[in-house]
């Protein structure tokens, strides 16, 4: 049995341009990538700037919806224009541009953090931007996404709407009052939670991943003591094994690049190191990493689906996967993987993602049990773990380690989500816990 729930999509009618500044000091950067995205329907590049001082002197001027920010620029640089473009436009979608050196990723990490919305791994060449295809790709789809979601413009002085939380866990979705009418689609339609309780966690994210994997793994605590963490994240190498070490400080916990043929065990956060997909294979009855060079999957490499797939293969049911924000839609398939050997997927909700691609393939394809905001995802994670696996439209409610082998678990009361649970079982004295 699975619950149906409402869900909207913000989309307009007829969509006006999106409106782009490039910011650049390389001429021969800014110039391709300001003829790359005027050749696009639906975009105009309203300014092509050379330092971070120009860009926000000239802000009022050009008003754009999407700045591409570049980081090492002379006079101010893209980490130092960064606050002070926000402060134009506290909703402007600012995407950094770097190559791929430590002091880079590490500046681009710092400005995701401080309000950016994404980044783009720029070749270290003139030459190579201009040869390299997936590049210009990869920043057309990007504008495009993050452009089409960002809010109406607003000075950053503004007071912020008072919102509602949003979520789907049997109850209707509720989010930011969106800028224009919402259009009604398709309904979502959860499916119940496993009967075993998780033993593995796996996370796939893609577009504003990095936050949200530091705000879910850095409220998972024991969870982490308990079992292994194996997150696939789109990024390119240098990035993945920052993010890692971001992970490790976020959750206290040992955290790295997956490394081939090393065993997973409880305790230890692995990582998909960028330019490799990830998959869990057996060895002498036990999970080990296996790294593949194999071709990109979903457009990505690390993919998502590779990881979710290979796992449903060994541990089956006592699976628990959560899709964060991202743009696409790998993990979809990997998901109904998944369910199919028993497991449980969680997505994060359209509200709360940068772009709702990966988690609305999942939701809309049914194999999800919750579709939850960000900052309920991790404490739903660890009444999981801790053995509820409560089922939001069944009379069933089992808790691992007491009750799996107990056929005569009911509800206290009738309503769906009672207040407790009561088991009864031959020989054994009555008990009761408290639903988290």
């Amino acid at each position: 049995m699975s619950l149906a729930i409402p869900v909207v999509s913000v989309r307009a009618g007829p969509q006006q341009a999106i409106r782009v500044m490039v910011v650049d000091d390389s001429v021969v950067v800014r110039g391709l990538v300001a003829r790359w995205l005027a050749e696009e329907p639906g975009i105009k590049v309203v300014a092509s700037l050379r330092t971070g001082r120009e860009a926000v002197d000239q802000f009022d001027r050009f008003t754009p919806d999407v700045v591409l920010l570049d980081i090492e620029m002379p006079e101010l640089d893209g980490l130092a224009a960064l606050p002070l473009l926000l402060l134009k436009d506290r909703n402007l979608v600012v995407i950094m541009a770097s190559t791929l050196t430590r002091h880079n990723v590490e500046a681009s990490f710092k400005a995701m953090s401080l309000g950016a919305a994404d980044y783009i791994p720029k070749p270290e060449t003139n030459r190579g931007v201009t040869a390299s295809a997936e590049f210009r790709r990869e920043l057309i789809e990007k504008v495009r996404n993050l452009g089409s979601r960002r809010k109406p413009r607003t000075a950053a002085r503004s007071p912020a709407p008072a919102s509602a939380p949003s979520g789907a866990e049997g109850h209707p979705s509720r989010g930011d009052a969106p800028a224009i009418p919402p259009v009604p689609s398709a309904r979502i339609r959860l499916r119940p939670f496993g009967n075993v309780a998780p033993r593995v966690l796996l996370i796939g994210s893609s577009t504003g991943g990095p936050q949200a994997l530091n705000t879910v793994v850095g409220q998972l605590g024991a969870v982490i003591d308990r079992s292994a963490v194996l997150i696939t994240q789109h990024m390119p190498a240098t990035f993945t094994t920052i993010l890692a070490e971001h992970l490790a400080r976020a959750s206290r916990r040992p955290a790295s690049e997956a490394v081939d043929r090393e065993p997973i065990v409880p305790g230890h956060i692995y990582v998909a190191p960028g330019g490799r997909h990830m998959l869990v294979e057996r060895a002498n009855n036990a999970p080990i990493v296996t790294l593949s060079d194999g071709p990109a999957i979903n457009f990505c490499k690390p993919a998502v689906d590779p990881l979710f797939a290979s796992a449903s293969r060994f541990w089956g049911p006592s699976i628990l996967a959560v899709i964060l924000t991202g743009m696409g839609s790998d993990g979809a398939n990997g998901a109904a993987e998944i369910v199919a050997v028993g497991g449980s997927v969680i997505a994060q909700d359209e509200a709360t993602s940068v772009v709702w691609g990966m988690p609305g393939a999942a939701a809309n394809a049914g194999v999800c049990s919750a579709v939850l905001p960000l900052d309920q995802i991790a404490g739903k994670i660890g009444r999981l773990f801790a053995g509820w696996c409560c089922r939001p439209t069944s009379s069933i409610c089992l808790r691992a380690g007491c009750c799996r082998s107990c056929a005569g678990l009911t509800w206290a009361a009738s309503a769906v989500w009672s207040r407790n649970c009561v088991r009864r079982a031959p020989n054994r004295s009555s008990c009761r816990w408290s639903k988290p």
